[in-house]
């Protein structure tokens, strides 16, 4: 299913109000994330579009100067190689400077490591910056 950039949603309008490649690159990333989490929920958080499982980010990207920035929250825990380490918690990303950068199968791989492989995020706060990794019961 292609998505329509224009669509009267949040992160159709952060697609839409990008300019090219950056638009380009966000449309695909969009429509390969929706494809790949069907039961995740998604809207603009902290500035970019961001999905979530059970109420914990999985995966976000934002629009940067010379790049468009792809955060997996758990990123660092995957076995998949390509991610680059994030912040000072389980987050890698990995940038791209034009929609044929993005390796899909890569992506695929990673988006199915973020499926299974969760750290809380979501209760984050409530445990004082705590980390802990989300079981299959969780």
């Amino acid at each position: 299913m292609q998505v329509d950039p224009t669509l009267d949603d949040d992160i159709g309008r952060y697609n839409h109000a990008q300019a090219q490649p950056w638009r380009a690159i966000c449309d695909r990333l969009r429509n390969t994330i929706d494809r790949a989490l069907v039961e995740a929920t998604s809207k603009c958080w902290h500035g970019g579009p961001v999905w979530f499982l059970s109420g914990n980010p999985i995966v976000g990207y934002w629009v940067r100067k010379q790049r468009v920035q792809l955060l997996f929250w758990s990123g660092q825990s995957f076995a998949r190689p390509g991610l680059i380490p994030e912040g000072k918690f389980k987050a890698a990303e990995i940038s791209f400077g034009e929609a044929d950068a993005i390796d899909e199968a890569a992506l695929a791989a990673w988006l199915g490591e973020a499926r299974a492989i969760q750290w809380d995020y979501k209760n984050l706060v409530k445990r004082k910056g705590e980390l802990r990794r989300l079981t299959p019961a969780d």
